[in-house]
């Protein structure tokens, strides 16, 4: 795959399956088989809940040491408990202040940093917004997470062949960016068009990042983790949403059909482990990838229905989109306030 090392995913010119071996069932512990994260550095935002404990558990057990910043230190305590070799740090994705002091605390170790896990997220939740104004799901999925990779780039740099990897979702299809008013300032809010536009966010910001950071020996992926059973994800979504997709009876209760098709946890987290750390993709970035394999684009040719959740794949082309990626950096920037050369 050399000759795919200086070719960018614009345009999804990279998003081709490439046969990886793994699927939908793959594991953690299957797509972690043979690889040896000794003396490596790793950060996984989120990695107290969900897929997050799942992912930071895998990579401990492959010999790597693991930092997860966390909002709630008493939950992260309490679900990361018994997990040898990870250190909880405080930090607060809509707080930028809180990001700012994270990083530079870790940058003060003057460590290598080998892979950055922004997992992190929210999901479908009501209008909220950060000190700044900005929406909620925005600003914990996308700003924060853009700053806490530019405060973190000379770490990331100085692995000489590090991966930041961004846990996006198939909700990315719900909606495009909206560059003219990403915040809800003149439009009414919905929750589910927030969520897609920061979720295609996730997937535009790793198309530019593995643009910029290449050259430099650092690549970025996005990724959907499946539909995964277990998670607390979803715990404030108004219960209508999943009753208007065909989950939920008027009961509210998950239908056991449905049920038995959704991913288990160790599933759910294989396509973050995969993106992480298989060499399969040492020569392509910028990619996004689900069940353990990189994702083919979306033309219109996919059935999706929520009921069947293997058929909730592919990415679409505006969230792969060059000139979108190029927009969303600079428009990220002036958010956030952070000039991120990536170089």
């Amino acid at each position: 795959m050399e000759q795919l090392a200086n070719v960018d995913n614009y345009n999804g010119a990279l998003q081709k399956p490439i046969n990886s071996g793994f699927s939908a069932t793959s594991t953690t512990s299957d797509v972690i088989n043979g690889i040896d994260l000794s003396g490596k550095t790793i950060i996984v935002t989120g990695g107290y809940a969900g897929i997050g404990v799942e992912t930071v558990k895998t990579f401990i057990e492959a010999g790597a040491h693991v930092i997860v910043p966390a909002r709630d230190l008493a939950k992260a305590t309490k679900n990361l408990q018994g997990i040898p070799q990870v250190v909880i740090e405080e930090m607060d994705l809509m707080n930028p202040a809180s990001i700012d002091a994270f990083a530079q605390k870790f940058l003060t170790t003057d460590k290598p940093l080998h892979i950055l896990v922004n997992n992190a997220g929210i999901m479908w939740v009501p209008l909220q917004r950060d000190a700044r104004g900005y929406e909620s799901q925005l600003a914990t999925n996308h700003l924060g997470h853009f700053q806490l990779t530019a405060r973190l780039w000379p770490a990331l740099k100085k692995a000489a062949g590090a991966r930041v990897v961004n846990v996006s979702s198939f909700g990315h299809q719900i909606a495009p960016f909206n560059f003219e008013d990403p915040n809800f300032e003149h439009h009414d809010y919905e929750t589910l068009v927030g969520y897609g536009q920061s979720k295609t966010a996730n997937n535009l910001f790793a198309v530019e990042l593995d643009h910029r950071g290449k050259n430099v020996g650092v690549r970025a992926y996005s990724l959907h983790p499946g539909s995964v059973n277990g998670t607390d994800l979803g715990r404030v979504a108004p219960m209508d949403l999943f009753k208007r997709m065909g989950t939920h009876d008027a009961e509210g209760n998950l239908f056991p059909e449905v049920a038995r098709k959704l991913k288990t946890i160790p599933q759910g987290a294989s396509t973050t482990v995969w993106c992480a750390t298989n060499p399969q993709l040492t020569d392509i970035g910028g990619v996004y990838c689900e069940n353990a394999d990189v994702a083919e684009l979306d033309l219109g040719t996919i059935e999706h229905r929520y009921d069947e959740p293997l058929t909730l794949r592919g990415v679409q082309p505006y969230s792969v989109d060059a000139e979108n990626a190029k927009r969303l950096w600079t428009l990220s920037e002036q958010l956030t306030g952070v000039i991120f050369a990536a170089e």
